[in-house]
């Protein structure tokens, strides 16, 4: 079985932030009642939502609801944090249809990826 460190790598990803003079708040509540993993925020700028997605059943329909939530909350960027290289197919065209930029992020690159996020200098792979 496959694991996250899911408080661990929250810990990490919030002083991250915090060192990049950007907001880091785990458990986001959004205006609708759902909850985001960890968003970044740059004052009250919505930059990133974070989702740490360690299950793999469901695994598509888990992504699907990551970036409805994302995008009804008002994030341009969806970065999902998990182990597995299977791609949710659809899912991904879906984000793009509705301008959602949606990454799949192993555990061990999104402290590197972020830190180049937060310093203005990501780019992110197109296909």
């Amino acid at each position: 079985m496959i694991f996250i460190k899911v408080k661990t790598l929250t810990r990490q990803i919030v002083a991250l932030a915090e060192e990049l003079g950007l907001n880091a708040v785990p458990e986001y509540r959004t205006p609708d009642g759902t909850r985001i993993d960890i968003v970044i925020l740059d004052g009250e700028r919505k930059l990133l939502a974070i989702e740490l997605e360690a299950s793999f059943k469901w695994f598509p329909q888990r992504v699907l609801y990551d970036v409805v939530k994302a995008h009804r909350a008002g994030f341009p960027e969806l970065w999902i944090v998990t182990p597995f290289k299977t791609s949710p197919g659809w899912v991904l065209n879906y984000a793009e249809e509705i301008g959602l930029l949606v990454r799949l992020v192993n555990e061990k690159e999104i402290l590197e990826e972020l830190e180049k996020f937060g310093r203005g200098s990501v780019v992110l792979p197109r296909d």
